[in-house]
């Protein structure tokens, strides 16, 4: 491995803008959607989120890496995201519960970033000119090169990435003799929904991204879930056919984020890129039908288009995101299904939203 040295990197964008730093993780170049998260902490469980695979992460936070790495805070088995940007590279870690340095874990998983940016200026850059490819390298300095190979970096519309990221073969969580058994379709599920499914008294099978209806009503589950995930919805027809089959099946249905979006395409609603995507931990969300505000963990690129829902006989609408008024959420009518944009597992409520979990659980409840 080499080792982190100080050396000299260049991040270029799309569009020509080129900011010079210094080195972080592997010496090596990456390429990827660029984007930023808002987050003050969390970063490891940023890194290793399925939904951000593909892309190149801007922390707005000033330091990374300052509290170290600890196992328990992946919510996947490697980390997710092409590269990392950020100001404060942190080598030391000043928690005695982490595991390892940043460094180290960056070398380990091979991942490249770049430190020294001012993150200000080019989230500012980002937030006006909206989402775009770049490409980060600690290897290659040369501006024409990176260019070069820049172009050949396909645009995140369009892309289908959720069986890049899904589990291979079916696992099972939780006690199997719990009540009820809930299928999981895994587009790039995160450990933490899994979690709060455990502790809420079920059983899962958490099944491949392209397994079908049929395969995963064999094993008679009560209810299903639909995952997170990265890339287009509109890419994904296999994932399409299975949410239209639980539907048609008039089965219990959760879908979050990616989930949330191919529960609207089901339904004749369509998606599209946003021109920043929301990612941070401070999104404040209205649930329409209590009145009451969430704050709520967001990590899309994609959204569901509001016109369409509004004239939607088909769905309504019960959460609004109080930024943007973006559609945080939708319930299918005459239907046991419902679905959020958002995160409910995450906490920076801390708790606001884990009641859709406890929701979902008493609409399989009450389907028997």
């Amino acid at each position: 491995m080499t080792t982190y040295t100080n050396l000299p990197a260049i991040l270029l964008l799309e569009d020509g803008t080129v900011y010079y730093g210094k080195a972080a993780g592997k010496i090596g170049t990456t390429t990827g959607e660029i984007c930023f998260n808002t987050g003050m902490t969390g970063y490891q469980e940023i890194f290793t989120d399925p939904s951000y695979f593909g892309q190149i992460m801007v922390s707005t936070n000033a330091h990374i890496g300052n509290y170290g790495i600890s196992d328990y805070e992946e919510e996947s088995a490697k980390i997710q995201i092409a590269g990392l940007v950020c100001k404060n590279y942190n080598i030391t870690p000043s928690r005695k519960m982490s595991s390892k340095s940043i460094q180290t874990y960056f070398e380990e998983e091979n991942l490249v970033g770049i430190s020294d940016i001012d993150t200000r200026s080019l989230v500012r850059h980002i937030r006006d000119k909206g989402a775009m490819n770049a490409i980060i390298s600690s290897e290659i300095l040369d501006i024409e090169e990176l260019k070069n190979r820049l172009k050949e970096v396909p645009s995140m519309e369009g892309l289908e990435l959720s069986s890049q990221v899904s589990t291979e073969e079916p696992y099972y969580y939780g006690d199997e003799n719990s009540e009820y058994r809930i299928a999981v379709l895994d587009l790039g599920i995160k450990k933490n929904i899994l979690r709060n499914f455990g502790n809420r008294d079920v059983y899962l099978k958490v099944f491949p991204a392209k397994t079908t209806f049929t395969e995963m009503e064999e094993w008679k589950p009560a209810g299903y879930f639909v995952s997170n995930g990265p890339g287009d919805p509109a890419a994904m027809p296999y994932a399409l056919e299975t949410v239209k089959d639980i539907l048609t099946a008039e089965k219990p249905m959760f879908g979050i984020c990616l989930g949330h979006q191919l529960l609207a395409l089901a339904n004749g609603i369509g998606t599209e890129k946003m021109f920043n995507g929301h990612r941070g931990i401070n999104h404040p969300v209205k649930n329409i039908i209590t009145g009451q505000c969430e704050i709520t963990s967001q990590n899309h690129g994609f959204g569901i288009v509001a016109a369409d829902v509004e004239k939607s006989d088909k769905v309504e609408i019960t959460h609004k995101n109080l930024n943007d008024h973006t559609i945080e959420g939708i319930r299918v009518k005459g239907k046991n299904a419902f679905s959020v944009q958002y995160h409910p597992e995450a906490s920076p409520g801390p708790q606001d939203s884990t009641y859709l979990f406890d929701n979902f659980i008493d609409s399989i409840r009450s389907a028997k």
